[in-house]
């Protein structure tokens, strides 16, 4: 038994590069509707839908950028 000590982590294994690839692009998609729906938000006044969009965006790039990186 474990009595006392953190379990172990199982090992980790890394993507392979084209899905890592073919993640960030749908990544990429997705924050240009974010940053879509952010300059449409903001053309019409919209200020909280365009920063709650363009925060969308900005993550998502984030996300999909340490997705091809990190795998």
């Amino acid at each position: 038994m474990n009595e006392g000590r953190p379990p172990e982590e199982p090992e980790r294994k890394t993507r392979p590069l084209l899905e890592r690839i073919g993640m960030a692009a749908i990544a990429l998609v997705m924050a240009a509707l974010f940053g879509l729906v952010a300059a449409a938000a903001w053309v019409s006044g919209e200020l909280f839908l365009a920063t709650m969009g363009a925060i969308g965006c900005f993550m998502t790039l984030w996300v999909g950028a340490i997705t091809l990186v990190r795998g």
